[in-house]
């Protein structure tokens, strides 16, 4: 989205991260520009995410905005001089790293979400809402396609034809429309979301790793593969899952009447671990 030049400066660092009880949070700290993303922030989103591919202790991430916006999209008031192809090879980063990540990943969306920000949410795995909070695929009244994904991700979700409608229109609607539309998973009040988005992603930090990034790379891939394909993916997934410590685990703790308690390691070393 693109932004009247303003000469303030936010304090302190674009990108906040806190890791808490198996949960890495990440915020987008550009609050005098509604968060939109400038270079800087985008190696920041992109540094992050690639430290938690390697990362066991992180086990569910929430991506936010400061300060009662999630994302107004990449500022371009600061990329003019910034050769296109490098800026795009950053947002396939920021993108693919996003999706590939094998944690759950939630968006927590106050005010508004718009262009490569709303992309930003649509790229996580769940999206949490307040009543307030705006969305727009604004790319066509700045004279440009839309990025960051959102034309795999839109389709998927909402169908071709509302796909086509959010972007060549470029409307703004609302977290009610958007909650129907399938593109956000629920609209809480204000004043809840911030306990509900730490609660959820407990949660999801306190289910099984392995299983859950199974289950989620077969989600991601099998609206593109055939029943068959389907069918032996999950097959394999189901296969590494009994190797680790984690299914065990469950059985014992239904026969036990207890929760269960997730490690996510694997019960047979495997080679070259």
């Amino acid at each position: 989205m693109a932004h009247e030049k303003n000469t303030s400066v936010a304090p302190g660092p674009v990108l906040l991260s806190d890791d808490r009880d198996g949960v890495r949070t990440l915020t987008l700290n550009r609050p005098h520009r509604k968060n939109a993303i400038n270079p800087e922030l985008w190696a920041a989103l992109r540094d992050s995410l690639v430290s938690l591919e390697t990362n066991r202790d992180v086990r569910a991430l929430v991506i936010e905005g400061a300060d009662g916006a999630f994302c107004s999209g990449a500022d371009l008031s600061e990329i003019a001089d910034i050769h296109p192809m490098h800026k795009l090879r950053v947002l396939t980063d920021v993108a693919l790293l996003l999706h590939e990540l094998p944690i759950p990943t939630v968006a927590k969306v106050s005010g508004v979400a718009v262009g490569a920000g709303w992309n930003l949410a649509l790229g996580c795995d769940l999206v949490v809402a307040t009543p307030e909070s705006t969305f727009s695929q604004i790319f066509s009244k700045r004279g440009l396609s839309l990025d960051l994904g959102g034309s795999w991700l839109l389709p998927k979700l909402v169908g071709l034809q509302q796909a086509k409608r959010l972007v060549l229109l470029a409307e703004t609607i609302g977290a009610e429309e958007a909650e129907a539309l399938g593109l956000v998973t629920w609209v809480v009040p204000r004043s809840e979301i911030d306990g509900y988005a730490r609660d959820l992603a407990q949660r999801l930090a306190s289910g099984p790793p392995i299983a859950l990034a199974q289950s989620k790379s077969l989600l991601n891939e099998g609206a593109d593969r055939t029943m068959r394909d389907a069918l032996a993916n999950e097959a394999r997934a189901q296969a590494m899952n009994f190797g680790t410590s984690d299914a065990p685990e469950a059985y014992a703790a239904f026969a036990e009447k207890r929760e269960p308690r997730f490690a996510g390691r694997w019960a047979v070393p495997r080679i070259g671990s």
